[in-house]
């Protein structure tokens, strides 16, 4: 059986963490995520500022692309894929589930 662990960290969604931060925590390559800003998969909090901080609440999509870009060595524009895809997904997901409960509420099954 192989055991993985797995960092676990609070962060206040309005925390603002400065570039070097940001890389550290994401595991991404400070190229890397230009790339993805410039892709606009990430943005900055003020992408004219000389220099860039990120809310705390993209750092769960910036690790999702460091572990893709780790465990899959994918590229820059490979991650950009594959996240664009990634929140496709989840926001389908979470369309099913409303649509879901809609459905609950108009027909039950009692």
């Amino acid at each position: 059986m192989r055991v993985e662990l797995t960092e676990v960290q609070w962060l206040n969604v309005r925390q603002e963490l400065p570039l070097h931060e940001f890389v550290r925590r994401s595991g991404l390559t400070e190229a890397d995520l230009r790339y993805l800003v410039e892709s606009g998969v990430l943005a900055p909090l003020d992408p004219q500022a000389p220099a860039w901080s990120f809310s705390a609440d993209c750092l769960p999509l910036a690790r999702t692309a460091g572990r893709l870009r780790r465990d899959l060595d994918l590229d820059g524009s490979g991650l950009a894929v594959a996240l664009t895809l990634i929140e496709r997904i989840e926001e389908l997901e979470t369309r099913v589930r409303e649509l879901d409960v809609r459905l609950l509420r108009e027909f039950p099954s009692g």
